[in-house]
């Protein structure tokens, strides 16, 4: 009886473990925000909370006017921090390719090859690849350049890949190839520098001329030919990513002198209080200085609040629902979100078109979520200027 049973257990083992439901889990795909292009001091939880409709809205828009030094600033730390997304956006191939090229034009450049570097479905996406081919050029990688045009799989017939591509081909030892891509190239947009360069590759022979460095295939074809880079004036994409340190954070010298704004500004580098009194006087005289001065400082008590609401600046062309979202993010201290909508203001504004009250909405903002570097950059260059 025993062996009975212990054949049927035998037999019967396999048909049972085969009986056992199987559960199968759909994995979500990879988040590519969580990729850092360096550290920034900021965390995981960057992007808490934060409205996916104002990220798509607001960072393709960081590159269209410019921004001020401050803001600038801003936007590389937050868009360098490796944080997963709002819900729905990690996965964005547009959005995370306009976080790169924000990072690339904004002066980090090797931060957005961190971020690129690493893309999911990166051959999917002409922007992205670009990104990484350019980025591969301006480090000296030529392979790797070569190679992220051979893996792409959408918009490969675009201008820009058919001038890789000859360049490529070239470099590969594939001359005749490289000489028919080269015409189709120039068929298709005539690029007098491109041609000048890629032809005296073509050839062998000639003078080429003057390098030319407006972006990472001229860095290369002009390197490959073995002109004088020194000679050429770069992009300024190109000339940061070639130089060898990261982007400097703002630094500011405020000038020795009498007065209640450069004693105000003299304690906000050095990051130490600033007194009521001082804010009070500031509030006094009437300064438009003493707007951002009491938005980082703080305006307590009702003799301050008095004095700051007699203040007559004006509010700014920032729309008043930003604004109100701003100040409650900041409340919340939510980083990310208290920092884009800054951002929109700044980049509606370009470089140096803050009004004080727009300026003073930010600090306050800023200092409310814990930006205080941040809150205390953009006083510093409200009072002494961009």
């Amino acid at each position: 009886m025993r062996r009975r049973l212990l054949v049927a257990l035998i037999v019967l083992a396999p048909i049972a473990a085969r009986a056992q439901p199987v559960e199968v889990a759909t994995l979500a795909p990879p988040d590519a925000f969580t990729t850092p292009g360096r550290a920034t001091g900021l965390g995981a939880d960057l992007w808490r909370e934060a409205s996916p409709d104002t990220l798509k809205a607001v960072m393709p828009r960081l590159t269209e006017k410019g921004l001020s030094k401050a803001a600038a600033a801003l936007a590389r730390r937050v868009l360098a921090t490796g944080a997963p997304a709002p819900k729905g956006l990690g996965s964005d191939p547009d959005l995370l390719a306009a976080r790169a090229e924000a990072l690339t034009a904004l002066g980090d450049p090797k931060a957005a090859a961190a971020v690129a570097a690493r893309a999911p479905g990166m051959d999917r996406s002409a922007r992205l690849s670009r990104l990484a081919a350019e980025d591969a050029l301006l480090a000296g990688d030529d392979a790797r350049a070569c190679a992220v045009a051979d893996a792409l799989t959408v918009g490969r017939d675009d201008i820009y890949w058919l001038r890789l591509r000859a360049f490529c081909q070239a470099i590969g030892g594939h001359a005749d190839q490289a000489q028919l891509t080269f015409d189709l190239a120039q068929s298709q947009a005539k690029d007098a520098v491109f041609g000048r360069l890629m032809g005296a590759k073509l050839a062998a022979a000639g003078s080429p001329g003057a390098p030319a460095l407006r972006n990472g295939l001229d860095y290369a074809l002009s390197k490959s030919l073995g002109l004088d880079l020194a000679k050429a004036k770069p992009a300024p994409a190109v000339a940061a990513a070639l130089a060898a340190a990261d982007p400097a954070e703002p630094a500011w010298s405020v000038p020795d002198g009498p007065g209640d704004a450069l004693a105000a500004a003299r304690l906000i580098a050095a990051r130490q209080p600033v007194p009521a009194d001082l804010v009070g006087r500031l509030l006094d005289a009437a300064d438009p200085a003493a707007l951002i001065v009491a938005a980082y400082a703080g305006a307590d008590g009702p003799e301050l609040r008095g004095k700051l609401a007699a203040l007559g600046v004006a509010e700014g062309k920032a729309p008043v629902g930003r604004n109100l979202a701003m100040d409650d993010a900041g409340r919340e201290h939510l980083i990310g979100e208290t920092a884009i909508l800054a951002l929109a203001t700044c980049a509606e504004a370009g470089p140096a078109g803050l009004s004080a009250g727009e300026r003073a909405r930010i600090v306050r903002a800023l200092r409310m979520a814990g930006l205080t570097a941040d809150a205390a950059n953009f006083a510093l260059e409200g009072l002494l200027g961009p």
